[in-house]
């Protein structure tokens, strides 16, 4: 049987109404797209045109804005205009924090697979 990780509450939650559970899912709707993650790691490691951004996912420049596009929908993101280019950058500091939560989980799931492999 897998153990289950514990988790601590910090304080008693309540019952989250029809429109914010709609709220909250359609933020996870913009994260469940490979090419949205893609985007926002690289955007983490700093503010970066399309053009860049283009460069760096090999998508064409119709890909990248329709994606970036939800994403600012959302807040994740802002953007700047410069002259002609348009420049994207993370707004949101929650967007930090979820994928240093995902990738600790991921990075205990990942040894704990070692782990178990290492063991046949």
């Amino acid at each position: 049987m897998k153990k289950r990780s514990s988790v601590k509450k910090t304080s008693e939650k309540t019952e989250l109404p029809p429109l914010a559970l709609e709220m909250i899912a359609m933020q996870f709707r913009a994260l469940s797209e490979p090419m949205r993650l893609r985007l926002l790691n690289l955007l983490m490691q700093g503010e970066r045109s399309v053009g860049q951004l283009v460069d760096r996912t090999a998508s064409s420049q119709a890909n990248v804005s329709k994606h970036l596009a939800v994403l600012r929908e959302t807040g994740m993101i802002a953007m700047r205009k410069d002259g002609p280019s348009t420049f994207y950058r993370i707004d949101d500091p929650v967007v930090y924090k979820l994928c240093d939560l995902m990738c600790s989980r991921l990075k205990r799931e990942l040894a704990n697979q070692s782990q178990a492999l290492s063991g046949l």
